[in-house]
């Protein structure tokens, strides 16, 4: 195998494939990057055996080809190459050692044989849709903050993804949740996806995912069978089982009869729970929210750290009402808001709390409250 690739395509390729690579693995083969060349293109494959990554790079290719090569160590070497640099790697099959050379730069790498590389099952696909990246970005980024990471209810560990029905009919519909907070967020429901089943998409692989959906103008190819979901660009293909179980009803946790309605300047909210959560303690980093007609004090009182008060000019007519949050939880719901205001619907200090984007009802979140 030889061929030569321009540096900054090779730095993708193969950045994408090493964040997949598990570190700390019992099975070498898994450390690595399987590289085959042909015609005019060098695919990048890698896996830790629930999620693979395959990322097609073009190239010159002089001799066809296939090896496999530690993901990390080739991924380092390339970052220090210097911008612009055409780089050519070449395998004789024979020496067991990966040749790669950059301008005056030498590397000779150990690699393993082809043939041990685990490649994913192939499975068969029950729906098949094509979305736009800024869609499947919205879905994936306003839910995954919700994520458990409490092994024990492994179910929470992704995000759900299944067709919904909302206001105006079906929806593709993401939720996350951890038992303190949730996120639910829908998107019209693409051609083709009305019979796909629910399935939880693992943590990992929407990390994973986010790579793909940088460009505004792609759109992504999505199967979903019952055990794997996989998400196809022209030139990446990510493949991941799913979680292996059932996610809760979370519709029961959604709050339907909160009526109190509070309205403020979603970043300037955030900026003051930050400000006031300074001085709580770490342990539980509680914040009271006090509402009076049109105005919200912040106040955080830690007998070990100090007190703070901030006061907020905002939009709320209800009777007047006392309610704590982890300002965490606060903040990170906050920072979801893209328009400019937020509006949270209370029921008592003791209920879950409703927050949605001004009159948007596509993403929605819950928050619990806590004792202050």
């Amino acid at each position: 195998m030889k061929f030569s690739i321009e540096r900054g395509t090779l730095l993708k390729a193969v950045g994408q494939a090493q964040s997949v690579v598990e570190r700390r693995n019992t099975i070498p083969i898994l450390a690595n990057v399987l590289i085959e060349a042909e015609g005019e293109a060098v695919s990048f494959r890698a896996t830790d055996l629930d999620i693979e990554v395959v990322d097609k790079a073009p190239a010159q290719v002089e001799r066809a080809g296939a090896t496999t090569v530690s993901a990390v160590t080739l991924h380092e070497i390339v970052r220090k190459l210097p911008d612009g640099a055409l780089v050519s790697l070449t395998d004789d099959g024979a020496s067991g050692r990966l040749t790669v050379e950059a301008g005056r730069s030498n590397f000779s790498l150990a690699t393993l044989p082809r043939e041990d590389f685990p490649v994913m099952a192939s499975s068969e696909y029950s729906s098949n849709f094509s979305a736009p990246a800024p869609m499947l970005r919205r879905l994936f980024d306003k839910s995954k903050f919700a994520i458990s990471t409490e092994e024990t209810r492994y179910y929470l560990n992704g995000v759900y993804m299944h067709v919904a029905d909302g206001e105006g009919g079906k929806v593709l519909r993401c939720v996350a949740t951890d038992g303190h907070r949730l996120a639910r967020i829908d998107a019209p429901l693409p051609e083709g996806a009305e019979t796909m089943p629910g399935v939880i998409v693992p943590r990992k692989t929407v990390g994973e995912l986010r790579k793909l959906l940088d460009d505004d103008d792609v759109t992504i190819a999505v199967s979903v069978s019952e055990t794997k979901v996989r998400f196809a660009t022209p030139d990446i293909t990510l493949t991941s089982k799913v979680i292996d179980g059932t996610f809760p009803d979370y519709t029961r946790v959604i709050p339907q009869g909160n009526n109190r309605r509070l309205e403020v300047d979603a970043a300037e909210f955030a900026r003051a729970v930050d400000r006031v959560a300074t001085v709580s303690s770490e342990r539980s980093r509680a914040v009271k929210l006090a509402l009076d007609e049109d105005r919200l004090i912040l106040s955080v009182n830690a007998p070990d750290a100090g007190a703070a008060e901030e006061e907020l000019a905002v939009a709320y007519a209800d009777e007047r009402l006392e309610i704590g949050f982890n300002a965490k939880y606060l903040l990170e719901i906050a920072s979801q808001v893209d328009r400019e205001n937020a509006v949270f619907l209370f029921n008592s200090a003791g209920d879950p709390t409703l927050m949605r984007e001004g009159n948007d009802t596509s993403a929605v979140y819950v928050v619990m409250p806590m004792r202050v």
